[in-house]
């Protein structure tokens, strides 16, 4: 086995992007537990802090009542609610009151060829007062179709919450479980670096002896370098992991996020992917928002098409003006009068006019639709494709408990053979190297199934 190829892929396994971190079940045995759970010790990573072990359900839970990325969504679904008061404010009476107070000129009076020119003097001071009020008995469905049009939009504001506080869910578990992973990796690393110093000490008490090269040592002080090299790196990507779940968990600063691995023992259900595909159709927030815009789009068909309706209300009136100017003279007086009656207004502009908007309605509303298709299509692709990772975790979760066995088995008889001479240096180092491998690659295996569970739930709106 070539040996500086194993330890570039050592080193590239640590620097996997963060996003796509593996995340696993399978509840370990105790002493398996024991082995995997982070290091008491103060992460180099983080800044000295309260350190305490969090469940995802709180980190969960301090998300939306500390974080800020939730605040902007709340706040639009309470403005929403209000839109719903503004448009249920169509059903009230228009009531309007003016006051007028005038300086009136003195007029003139003359003939139909404007001959004979006579003044006409008129009271200099003008007042008037009126009150109306109008009330909307029939709108063609206009305001019922505005509060209906504020009520879907605010579910379409609940919905769009949803699925962010999905989303923030989703990545505070890959962040979590990535710390876990990671913390885990450290220990295994550092173990390892232990057991290579230990070796490299014993090469030493050989060279002495005469029985090892000043080779075979050089190139194990080369392993520990770049074990060393590696486990300063995993620091730094705890480091990382640790700030961004405080943020975004909106905790102290300075606090120490421990993993839970009481994670490990929850038991995952493996229901069919008709029952995941089911449950994505009726809880996944993006369709249920594309549903949302469907309705939008035909109310506000609707709300043109009121635009082409007569509409019709109760009038009543009390007006009071000074001086009475239609009589020769004026009258210096004041005239007061009230009616109540009905009112019957017609647009007829609105004939050529709503058309190009009903057009433009309807075509908004296609859209919707065809969106709606679209993301019906991109959820079900999606759940089949989660579906099919997260039983491919279990597999290779049996495939990796079974490939540390025998690499633990093949690392000790390597090891007892190089005591007794019998072995190379570089079976050593690939016994060592793909022992390592082996070990980390049943922790992610482990963090894998969780992963794609989370994400199923992420996928179906269950997160």
């Amino acid at each position: 086995m070539n040996n500086s190829k194993l330890l570039t892929g050592l080193l590239s396994a640590v620097l996997t992007s963060l996003g796509t971190c593996a995340y696993a079940y399978g509840a370990p045995p105790q002493s398996e537990q024991a082995s995997a759970a982070p290091s008491a010790r103060t992460d180099s990573a983080s800044a000295p802090g309260a350190r305490k072990t969090f469940t995802l359900k709180e980190l969960f839970e301090s998300a939306e009542t500390n974080g800020v990325h939730l605040r902007p969504l709340l706040t639009a679904e309470k403005q929403a609610e209000k839109e719903v008061s503004v448009a249920k404010n169509g059903r009230l009476p228009e009531i309007n009151a003016a006051l007028s107070l005038s300086f009136i000129g003195d007029g003139f009076t003359t003939k139909r060829d404007f001959s004979d020119y006579e003044p006409a003097p008129i009271p200099h001071l003008g007042n008037g007062f009126s009150v109306k009020l109008e009330q909307a008995l029939y709108t063609g469905g206009a305001i019922k179709n505005a509060i209906d049009m504020a009520k879907l939009q605010g579910t379409a504001a609940r919905y769009a919450t949803d699925f962010q506080r999905d989303n923030i869910r989703f990545r505070l578990a890959g962040f979590y479980l990535d710390l876990y992973k990671y913390a885990n990796l450290r220990k295994v690393v550092s173990q390892n670096i232990a057991q290579a110093r230990q070796v490299l000490e014993d090469m030493n008490v050989r060279y002495r002896q005469g029985t090892a090269l000043q080779n075979e040592i050089t190139r194990y002080e080369l392993l520990v370098s770049n074990l060393e090299l590696q486990l300063l790196r995993i620091e730094n990507t705890l480091d990382i992991l640790n700030q961004n779940l405080v943020v975004t968990a909106g905790l102290p600063e300075g606090t120490v996020v421990l993993p839970d691995s009481a994670i490990f023992a929850e038991a995952l259900p493996q229901n069919t992917p008709s029952w995941w595909q089911t449950e994505a159709e009726q809880n996944a927030p993006l369709l249920q928002l594309a549903e949302t815009g469907v309705a939008i789009g035909r109310k506000a068909e609707a709300l043109v098409k009121s635009e082409r309706l007569p509409q019709i209300g109760v009038q009543a009136a009390w007006l009071l003006d000074g001086p009475i100017l239609v009589e020769i003279p004026p009258i210096d007086r004041n005239l007061s009068y009230w009616y109540v009656g009905l009112g019957i207004h017609y647009n007829f502009s609105s004939l050529y006019k709503s058309n190009r908007k009903l057009a433009a309605s309807r075509l908004s509303t296609q859209k919707a639709v065809e969106q709606l298709d679209v993301e019906r299509q991109n959820i079900a692709m999606a759940v089949h494709a989660d579906y099919i990772r997260y039983m491919e975790a279990y597999r290779t979760l049996n495939t990796q408990q079974k490939s540390v066995e025998l690499a633990k088995r093949n690392y000790h008889t390597t090891s007892t053979r190089y005591a007794a001479d019998m072995a190379l240096i570089t079976d050593m180092l690939d016994a060592a190297n793909a022992c390592l491998e082996a070990e980390q690659q049943l922790v992610n295996a482990r963090i894998d199934i969780l992963y794609f569970y989370y994400k199923l739930l992420f996928t179906t709106g269950k997160i």
